[in-house]
Parts: C-alpha cells; structure tokens; sequence
C-alpha cells in the first residue's frame, strides 16, 4: 500500500516540463535560449556558424 501512495504523489510532482522557447533576433525563428540558432548560426548578434 505504501509503494502505489508514493508513485501516486510522485506522478504529479515528477512530471519534466517542456523546455523553455526563445526567437532568434536576426531571422525570428524559435531556438533554445543561449544556443546558437540553428537556422542562421547567429548568437549574441554575432555569426558562429556559417551557413547556407
């Protein structure tokens, strides 16, 4: 009985949030914060990665 109480309370509590969304300034696409943009390459208002 004590195993299903403690999954129970666990199960509302333990849930992983979705993670947290930001917009790349320079071309508006939706990227994880503090990561390049996959898109452009562009961090920081600077080009890290060169793409096409």
């Amino acid at each position: 009985m004590g195993r299903i109480r403690t999954h129970n309370r666990r199960s509302s509590n333990d849930k992983i949030g979705a993670p947290a969304r930001s917009v790349c300034p320079q071309c508006g696409e939706v990227k994880l914060p503090h990561r390049v943009c996959p898109n452009c390459g562009f961090y920081k208002n600077r080009e890290v990665i060169e793409t096409e």
